[in-house]
C-alpha cells in the first residue's frame, strides 16, 4: 500500500472513530480521508503533479497532518520545514527541494517576505489563517475543493518519495532525505508491531511535527494501528501532565531533556493511570534520569534509536513484562523487527562483539537517497546498508551501544546541530578571522554549542554582537550558548583547527 491507499483503507475500516484530538475538536478517520482528499484536489487544481515538492512551513496544527497525508495522494512530495528556521535556512531548503508551493501561517510570513524574491521555483504561497495580500488562503481553497478521491496517479510505493526532510550536514548545507511511501508505512508498522499497542491507545504528540519522531511515532504509528493521536501545539512543562490526564493519554514520545524537566513538575493530584509507557529517543538518556522517571511515575520508558535517513526508528530496548525485564538501560537496544544492524571497521568489515566501530542499519525504512547529492549517497548508502556515522559496539546478547560520533555533531535537547553550519555564519561576520564550534555538556539539554573566535587584526566585536548576528541567520536552537574570544587557535599542519584540544579543555 502507498499512503493514499493506506488512508483510504483506514477510513473505511474505522469510519467515525476519532483519529485526532485537537483542543476541543475531534477528527475522525473518515473525516481525515475527506480533508486529505480536499488538500490533494486543490493542489492538483493548482498544477501540482507527481514528484512536485510542497514546502510545509508550519508549527503543530491539524492542517500539518492534512498536508502530510494529503500531498502524497497525488504522488507529490511533502517537504516539512523547521518552523524555527530563519530566512537564510528556509531559503536554502525551499530552493534546494525545488518546491513549487509553500504553506505557512501569517506569523511566519515575515520570514517568507524576506526571501520571496529569491525563490524562483515557488509559484504560490498558501497561508492558513487570516488572508495575507499576495497569497492564497488555505481554507478558502479547501472550501472550494472536492472531498472525493483525487485524480488517479500511479504510485510505486517502494521508489516514489512521499516526503523530503532536511538534516543538517557536516558540509554546512543540509541534506534532503527522500523517504518513500514504503519507508514511511513500513517504519510505522515496525513501531506498531514492537509496541504491541492496541486500537484504544491514545498517542500524545508533543514534539514538533516537522521532525520524523512526531510524524512517524505519534501520527503514522497510531494511524496504522487504528488508534488515536492527541495533537498539542508543542511541549509545555506547565500543562503537560494536565493534558495527559484530560485526554487519558496512553503514551507520548519525548527527548531526554523533556523527561528531565517533567520529573520536577507537580503531578500529585492528577490521574495518570492511563499512561502505559513513554517513548524516548533522539539523544542519549542519562541512566539516572531513566531510573528516576520510572520510579516517580511508575511508568515504563521505551528508549529507541534512529535517524531521518532510517525514516525514524531502527532499534529499541525491549519493553519489560511482568515475567522478565530484558532491557539494558544505557544501550540503544536491539533492531526493530524488519531491521538489521551491525558494527564495521573503517574498511567496512564486520566486527565481533565488544569491538568499537561504525553502526550500520539495513531495512525497509532506509531512505531512498539524498536529493541531488550523489557524493553523500556514495558515502552513506553502500550495498543496501546505511552508514549512520555513529560509533558504537554490540554486546554478546545483541544489544547495541553508542559510544561516539563519527560526524562532528552536537545534540541539543534532541535537535541535531552541525558545528559547520554555525561556523559558516561566524566566518561571514566582517570581524571574524577564525572560528570553531564544539558541544559542551549541559545537565538539561545534554549539550550546548560553544564558539571560539579569533578576530581580524584591528577589529573588535562584543559577545552580544556575535550572538545577535547568529540569531539573525540561524534558528535559535543553533545559536551558541557561549562565546570565547582567543588570540589564536591551534591548527594542524594543513590549517585545520584542532577541536579535540578544545573539547579536552572543556572537559577539564
Amino acid at each position: 500500500m502507498n499512503l493514499r491507499e493506506l488512508v483510504n483503507k483506514q477510513a473505511k475500516k474505522y469510519g467515525d472513530k476519532t483519529f485526532m484530538y485537537w483542543e476541543d475538536i475531534t477528527i475522525s478517520y473518515s473525516l481525515i480521508d475527506e480533508l486529505t482528499n480536499k488538500v490533494a484536489n486543490f493542489l492538483y487544481n493548482l498544477g501540482i503533479r507527481k514528484g512536485d515538492k510542497v514546502s510545509v512551513y508550519l508549527p503543530n496544527m491539524p492542517e500539518f497532518v492534512y498536508l502530510y497525508l494529503g500531498i502524497p495522494k497525488i504522488g507529490a512530495v511533502t517537504g516539512p520545514v523547521n518552523a524555527l528556521f530563519k530566512a537564510r535556512e528556509v531559503k536554502f531548503v525551499v530552493n534546494h527541494s525545488e518546491a513549487r508551493i509553500i504553506v505557512t501561517i501569517p506569523k511566519l510570513m515575515a520570514v517568507i517576505n524576506e526571501i520571496k524574491d529569491d525563490l524562483p521555483k515557488v509559484e504560490h504561497i498558501i497561508v492558513i489563517g487570516e488572508s495575507v495580500e499576495g497569497t492564497l488562503n488555505f481554507w478558502e481553497l479547501m472550501e472550494k475543493s472536492s472531498k472525493n478521491a483525487p485524480p488517479e496517479v500511479i504510485i510505486d510505493e517502494k521508489n516514489d518519495p512521499a516526503a523530503i526532510l532536511y538534516t543538517s550536514g557536516t558540509t554546512g548545507f543540509p541534506k534532503g532525505v527522500l523517504q518513500t511511501h514504503y519507508n514511511i508505512r513500513r517504519n510505522a508498522e515496525m513501531i506498531k508491531d514492537f509496541l504491541k499497542a492496541e486500537e484504544h491507545y491514545r498517542f500524545m504528540l508533543i514534539l514538533p511535527l516537522f521532525h520524523v519522531n512526531a510524524q512517524i511515532v505519534t501520527v503514522m504509528a497510531p494511524f496504522t494501528i487504528g488508534a488515536s493521536c492527541i495533537l498539542t501545539p508543542g511541549f509545555s512543562a506547565q500543562t503537560h501532565w494536565e493534558t495527559v490526564s484530560k485526554y487519558k493519554a496512553s503514551t507520548f514520545s519525548a527527548v531526554p531533556t523533556i523527561l528531565s524537566i517533567l520529573i520536577k513538575m507537580p503531578h500529585e493530584n492528577l490521574d495518570l493511570s492511563s499512561l502505559e509507557f513513554v517513548i524516548c529517543g533522539a539523544a542519549p538518556l542519562p541512566v539516572e534520569v531513566f531510573r528516576e522517571f520510572e520510579e516517580t511515575f511508575k511508568c515504563r520508558i521505551v528508549e529507541g534509536y534512529g535517524l531521518t535517513e532510517g525514516t525514524c526508528a531502527s532499534s529499541v530496548n525491549p519493553i519489560p513484562t511482568d515475567i522478565e525485564d530484558r532491557r539494558k538501560i544505557g544501550s540503544i537496544g536491539i533492531p526493530l523487527p524488519g531491521n538489521e544492524m551491525k558494527i564495521v571497521d573503517s574498511d567496512g568489515n564486520d566486527l565481533p562483539p565488544n569491538s568499537k566501530g561504525e553502526i550500520l542499519v539495513k531495512g525497509d525504512n532506509v531512505m531512498k537517497e539524498y536529493f541531488k547529492n550523489p557524493e553523500a549517497n556514495a558515502q552513506t548508502l553502500k550495498g543496501s546498508w546505511l552508514y549512520t556515522g555513529d560509533i558504537g559496539h554490540i554486546d554478546e546478547d545483541g544489544f547495541f551501544y553508542i559510544t561516539d560520533r563519527k560526524k562532528d555533531m552536537i545534540i541539543r535537547g534532541g535537535e541535531n546541530i552541525y558545528p559547520r553550519e554555525i561556523e559558516e555564519v561566524l566566518y561571514s561576520h566582517p570581524a571574524v578571522s577564525l572560528a570553531t564550534v564544539i558541544g559542551v555538556r549541559d545537565k538539561i539539554y545534554g549539550e550546548l554549542p560553544k564558539a571560539f573566535i579569533v578576530l581580524k587584526e584591528g577589529k573588535s566585536v562584543t559577545t552580544e554582537e556575535i550572538l545577535k548576528f547568529c540569531k539573525e541567520n540561524l534558528a535559535d536552537f543553533k545559536v551558541p550558548k557561549y562565546v570565547e574570544f582567543r588570540d589564536n587557535l591551534l591548527t594542524t599542519p594543513t590549517g585545520k583547527i584542532m577541536k579535540q584540544a578544545l573539547r579536552d579543555e572543556e572537559k577539564a
